[in-house]
């Protein structure tokens, strides 16, 4: 039996999963990414850390798996967007890995508002949501004007995945999938945008090639796939950004079904076949020619109950608080939260506070908020209301009460996978492909999310949300 490896370079922890032929996880690592983020305006992550939590997390998911290196046929990724590290002509960092987050640009260069303002910008990236100060193009535009002697050595531009790719395998690449993230990229030609690269005063050579997700770039090779514990001929295919690899892993590629990810923000994502960017949305090229992903964003997700229980109830555990909040009706008994509550002077986001509201109330008032959120981000993807049913994932997926809210504000079936890591899984699901049809073998590695949980619409309580909320 040969295993998959499916490595996810989340922002706070990497993870690295192992999974069977038939798609089971066998065995997980994971590991906290420690950031280095000084005075709050940085976000960087050193590179012998980025080597050593990643070391970590392989070597913890082979033990576990009970398994040699050698009996790992094949690896991919999931990848954050717009981190990067400048590279010098012998391939040495001359940078820290500098993470999305980082905000040292201070303000929108000028160059890339102009990038924003070519009428021709969402047609050709598909990017609805505009790149702000966390983009990667912001930052490079930083370097360049602040760290002249930094960047008169750069002869590349490695996105976190592709300096992964690069280092182990030698060969350089970069996916469509968090490509298509940085605004420089032309989705319907599937190349680098000339025209973005010109107005930015960006060198092509400085990037490297884009291919598909799921493309073989080679097998691993060198002294780094050793020093991370993996065998010499694994081989390596190109993954994608991590919301699009959490859709691969759900098994959404080839149905009408939406994800969703109840998270630090909230997300949701869907394919589709035909390219029709759309303001408020991002689309992005998918795993075969003609179809892409979809995805929208909010920033209403599990921050403002992380922040209630800090703030008001630190005696309370958060599963504790949900506890409390299962007892509450529907409606929070009159008791409204405004979205993304945290960023309101003390409890000044919720609405019709009276002193019968107790932490259990807040609490529901929350995840009502959240789910009205998500019922707005659905819509915006799915305009003719196809999905049947929404694939949950995201820390928000353990708490079924939580879901149950959400299925009741949507009047959608929602489905908890048996496995929680969608984006390993998806990431493995690629280099399990990947070597199916390099071998021309049957299929064996399931397509579709086993699932460990149907959570069905309550139609008495879908009423109460639909006179609560008109």
């Amino acid at each position: 039996m040969g295993f998959y490896l499916g490595i996810d370079l989340g922002t706070s922890y990497f993870k690295a999963g192992v999974f069977d032929e038939q798609g089971y996880l066998a065995g997980l690592g994971r590991c906290l990414v420690n950031k280095q983020t000084g005075d709050g305006n940085i976000c960087e992550l050193p590179i012998a850390e980025f080597w050593a939590a990643l070391r970590k997390c392989v070597n913890w998911a082979i033990e576990k798996a009970g398994i040699t290196p050698n009996e790992l046929v094949a690896v991919s990724y999931s990848s954050q967007a717009n981190s990067f590290v400048l590279l010098d002509e012998t391939a040495h960092p001359l940078t820290p890995l500098i993470l999305w987050p980082d905000k040292r640009a201070g303000q929108m260069p000028s160059v890339l508002r102009s990038l924003l303002g070519n009428p021709n910008f969402l047609k050709k990236t598909g990017l609805g949501i505009l790149p702000g100060l966390q983009s990667m193009a912001a930052k490079i535009v930083w370097f360049r004007e602040n760290k002249p002697e930094i960047w008169e050595k750069a002869t590349s531009i490695a996105s976190v995945s592709d300096y992964l790719t690069f280092s182990l395998t030698g060969q350089k690449a970069s996916d469509f999938s968090t490509s298509s993230m940085t605004g420089l990229f032309d989705v319907p030609g599937e190349k680098w945008w000339d025209e973005a690269l010109e107005t930015l005063d960006i060198h092509k050579k400085l990037l490297f090639p884009p291919q598909r997700t799921g493309s073989l770039v080679g097998t691993l090779a060198g002294e780094r796939a050793i020093r991370l514990g993996l065998a010499a001929d694994t081989k390596f295919f190109l993954g994608g950004l991590d919301h699009h690899m959490v859709a691969v892993g759900a098994g959404l590629t080839s149905s009408t079904q939406v994800c969703e990810s109840t998270g630090t923000v909230l997300a949701c994502v869907n394919y589709r076949q035909g390219f029709c960017p759309r303001t408020g949305i991002n689309i992005a090229p998918g795993l075969r020619k003609g179809y892409y992903f979809q995805m929208a964003f909010n920033e209403n997700g599990a921050t403002a109950l992380e922040w209630y229980q800090k703030k008001f109830a630190p005696g309370l555990s958060i599963e504790e608080l949900l506890k409390r909040a299962e007892g509450i009706a529907p409606g929070s008994d009159g008791l409204k939260a405004s979205p993304c509550a945290d960023k309101f002077e003390s409890l000044s986001g919720f609405r019709n506070i009276t002193d019968k509201h107790s932490h259990g109330h807040f609490v529901r008032a929350i995840l009502e908020s959240t789910g009205l959120s998500l019922r707005d981000l659905v819509a915006s993807l799915d305009q003719e209301n196809l999905s049947e049913a929404i694939t949950a994932s995201g820390g928000g997926a353990r708490s079924l009460l939580w879901t149950h809210v959400k299925a009741d504000i949507l009047n959608k079936v929602f489905i908890v996978p048996e496995c929680r890591e969608l984006a390993c899984r998806g990431a493995a699901l690629i280099a399990a492909r990947g070597d199916i049809q390099q071998e021309e073998r049957k299929e064996s590695f399931g397509t579709q999310a086993r699932h460990a949980r149907l959570v069905n619409p309550d139609p008495v309580n879908v009423e109460k949300y639909k006179w609560l909320n008109t």
